[in-house]
């Protein structure tokens, strides 16, 4: 008898996610499927609303990520009103932003993805969590990680008025300059946050790298996908998180594309399925052909893995030495294996250490001139960042007035979309091998997607209506939604 089996809810990520696999007599898996059941309307509700408040509203979509979401729709109101910011509003932006990343970079690596790895993948499920990390790395780290985290969100409360729902977005700048005194604060943050990144990438090699069997994991086939990948890079093709153009690799990782932001419309197309509230991102010109890898597929990913494989290079000189280890190691490149995440993830956390110490000691930042006003009668604009979790963009149409018209969010985990359900199919089929199936190798099915740090608080939306429906699976497992 084919036997159904449900992770509800996945664990250790935001929002709420479940999996359904199904095997056949033999209890080998005939489909493993990955599904949203919330529901976010912040695309709908926004209409009607005045376009300045949209820094606020979308920055409560996620209380992981809402720095992302406050400075997308910052420059998509730039975009609105057509109006540039002075220098120093720019360099304080950038800031705040690179000293989030940094904080949301180490959140992951300690509190969510972390435990698989130092704890172990099937160590009890009781362990598996931040006091499971502490127990292994001593005390005296996890007052460390606590401590650092602190003082990052002091930076960022400083600057943005809030650590966790940011007030300073404006169009055309930021609310406030910053003073002598907040800057001498600043470079002593980012001096502690620079060699806080260096112990994280020296625990990541010693615990993780140091144990061949964690290698293997990450190199292994059944954690492994050829997909397209995208990132903002800077006119050196460095990975930047905060401004530049858009550039996409193919599979065999030659740049397939690189556009202006704006024009994100051109290259990215969305595809719905009725089996979970995700939207699924993938290129327009090779078209939606499936859950399928390879170059004639149009999946692909963004996060930290994708942001390496588009970028030539990290702009910062030790997140640079890190990222060429990364590929002598696991390269040339690109490299398609998805646990590879959490390896880029800390290389981009001293990368953001990095730039957060260069825009700390900016003679420009503490220039009172912060903001210029907007004169522009609004109609269409288009911010795009990248978030801790990959690409993120926000688009607004108005009418004169500045009054939301229409709102397109597209997050980062839309843009893995379809890449992460492919990655739990794949990792169920690839580990489940009939017989028992206990809760450690189950756990390792979800690392699957874990390894991209999702957001589905974000990532869902609708098109349409939004019933309560009644799910029927058939013997072939296909789905009927009434």
């Amino acid at each position: 008898m084919s036997k159904h089996i449900v992770i509800d809810p996945v664990t250790r990520l935001e929002g709420h996610g479940r999996i359904e696999i199904f095997l056949d007599d033999a209890g080998q898996v005939e489909r493993a499927v990955f599904q949203v059941p919330e529901l976010r309307g912040f695309e709908k509700f926004a209409q009607g609303r005045p376009a300045e408040d949209m820094p606020q509203i979308t920055s409560r979509i996620c209380g992981v990520c809402p720095m992302a979401h406050h400075m997308a729709a910052t420059k998509a109101l730039d975009d609105l009103y057509k109006v540039d910011p002075p220098p120093a509003a720019k360099k304080i932006r950038e800031l705040a932003y690179t000293t989030f990343m940094a904080e949301d970079h180490a959140l992951h690596f300690y509190f969510l993805g972390g435990p698989d790895f130092i704890v172990g993948p099937r160590a009890p499920a009781a362990e598996r969590n931040v006091l499971g990390v502490i127990a292994r790395v001593g005390e005296e780290t996890g007052r460390k990680v606590i401590a650092v985290r602190k003082r990052l969100r002091a930076v960022m409360a400083t600057i943005a008025g809030k650590a966790i729902h940011p007030v300073f977005g404006l169009p055309g700048g930021v609310a406030k300059r910053v003073t002598l005194e907040q800057q001498e604060e600043f470079k002593a943050a980012a001096e502690e946050a620079v060699e806080f990144a260096k112990f994280t990438l020296g625990a990541f090699e010693k615990i993780v790298l140091g144990n061949a069997e964690y290698v293997d994991l990450i190199r292994s086939e059944v954690f492994t996908h050829r997909t397209y990948y995208m990132g903002m890079v800077d006119e050196s093709n460095r990975v930047n998180f905060y401004d530049g153009q858009l550039r996409v690799a193919g599979p065999d990782g030659a740049e397939w594309a690189k556009f202006e932001t704006g024009r994100y419309l051109d290259y990215i197309g969305e595809h719905v399925e009725p089996w979970t509230h995700v939207k699924f991102c993938y290129l327009k010109a090779v078209g939606w052909n499936g859950f399928e890898e390879g170059a004639a597929s149009g999946v692909y990913s963004v996060a930290p893995l994708a942001r390496l494989n588009v970028a030539a290079g990290m702009a910062t000189p030790a997140a640079e030495a890190a990222r060429e280890q990364f590929f002598s190691t696991l390269g040339p490149g690109p490299v398609h294996h998805t646990l590879a995440n959490h390896w880029a993830r800390v290389i981009e956390l001293l990368y953001a250490a990095e730039r957060m110490r260069e825009l700390a000691a900016d003679a420009d930042i503490t220039d009172p001139h912060v903001r210029n006003l907007p004169t522009a009668t609004p109609r269409e604009g288009i911010g795009v960042v990248e978030a801790p979790r990959g690409t993120l963009f926000h688009h607004y149409q108005t009418d004169e007035k500045g009054l939301i018209q229409k709102a397109n969010l597209i997050v980062a985990t839309q843009n893995n979309g379809a890449r992460i359900s492919m990655s739990v199919e794949k990792a169920a089929k690839g580990l489940i091998t009939g017989g028992e199936v206990p809760e450690g190798l189950l756990n390792m099915v979800e690392m699957a997607f874990r390894a991209y740090d999702p957001c589905f608080g974000c990532a869902t939306h609708a098109q349409g209506a939004a019933p309560i429906t009644i799910r029927i699976h058939r013997r072939a497992h296909q789905v009927k939604a009434s």
